[in-house]
Formats: structure tokens, sequence, C-alpha cells
């Protein structure tokens, strides 16, 4: 594969395209944004950003026949990087509305509980604690890397070993990036998180350039 991979960005009126772009584009690849299954398939892996609510970007992925590529392209070994959002719909629904999720990974979707002096959403800079430390995003990143958050809702996993990294709010301990497979997603924005952002997309390109092997 070419030292500068193809990411296909996925437009579908839910994510700040620009943004995730300019960061992938900073550390060596090469963009696509699209909403056409085939270009999508034919790139090196798919980016999978959002940022809004759970039911409009189920929606919005459906009016554009999106719903049924994205599983095929995730069950057949593409890598995919879901963030915030992005995230959220790989799974099965959210407590915040009614559609079903793309149902790629196990699990739902839920809302902070709250609690006396808690903040929702949780909003800001928290530091990772990594359950999954051979993830290939955390290369070289330490054991507690800091991200920029944005969500009132987290996914909650059917099975607690695709958890990649937790982040503490308040009193909960919650999902804040998964991993399975050649599927990865974290809740947290990179491409805000500074030079630990940056780095992290680094080590998703760099994962995509060596063929996306499995972490040992």
């Amino acid at each position: 594969m070419s030292s500068a991979p193809t990411i296909a960005v996925v437009d579908y009126d839910m994510g700040n395209l620009h943004s995730a772009c300019k960061g992938l584009e900073s550390v060596g690849a090469r963009t696509q944004v699209t909403a056409d299954a085939n270009e999508m398939d034919a790139a090196d892996a798919i980016l999978l950003p959002g940022v809004g609510a759970f039911d409009p970007a189920i929606a919005h992925l459906r009016e554009r026949d999106l719903i049924d590529p994205l599983r095929q392209l995730a069950a057949a070994g593409k890598p995919l990087l879901g963030i915030c959002l992005g995230q959220q719909v790989l799974f099965e629904g959210s407590d915040e509305g009614r559609e079903a999720g793309l149902g790629i990974l196990p699990g739902r979707v839920t809302r902070f509980r709250s609690e006396p002096g808690l903040t929702i959403p949780h909003m800001g800079w928290n530091s990772l604690a990594l359950t999954q430390p051979h993830c290939p995003l955390w290369r070289g990143l330490g054991e507690h890397p800091w991200m920029y958050f944005v969500h009132s809702y987290f996914v909650v996993p059917a099975d607690d070993q695709l958890n990649a990294a937790t982040v503490r709010h308040g009193s909960q301990t919650v999902t804040a990036a998964i991993a399975q497979g050649r599927v990865l997603a974290c809740q947290f924005h990179p491409e805000k998180s500074a030079t630990a952002g940056l780095a992290l997309l680094k080590n998703f390109v760099d994962w995509v350039a060596e063929g996306a092997p499995s972490p040992t």
C-alpha cells in the first residue's frame, strides 16, 4: 500500500468534515469526502465523524443508502474509525432516540446519570485510562493521554472487552473508545485534541498503511 493511504470521510451532514480532513491530511493521509459506498469500498479506510443527535444521524445515513454498505464494509474488514456520534451509531440503539443503530457492535448508548455538581454535557479535557493498551490508536501516547470531549451520551458495549479506553466524569466511569478487529472508535474529538489527538490520527493512518494488522 502507498505510504499515503486514502481515507473515505463519510458525508452525511452530521459532522465537521473540514476539521476531520485537515487532521488526517496533516498526518499524511489523502482524504475523500464522500457519500458513495463504492468510493468507500475503494478507499483504504473509512472515517465516520458525527456531531449532533442519534436519530437524525441514522435518518441521514438511510437517505444516502449507506446503512447496509457500512455494515457490509465493516463485516468485510474495511478499517473504520468512528468519532463522537460516529462511534455511537455503530451500536444497536440509543436512549437518545428510537432509531435502530447500525448494529456493527453489540450494545447501546445511554445518558450520564444526574448527580450533584455534575455538569452535563461532559465538555472539555479529560484523561483516558487505556483498557486495551495494545490498540493501535495508543502507540506512543502514554498511559493517560488527555483528549477533548463534548457529549451527554456514551456507549455501553454488551461486552466490556470492546472497551479500548475509559474516562471518568463525576463518579461515573464510562467508555471513551472501543476496538474490535478493524473497527475502532472514540467518543472524544481527536481533531480537537491538540498534539495527542493528532498523534492518535497519525497512529490510525500508519496502521492503515501497514495493512491494519491485528494488535499483538
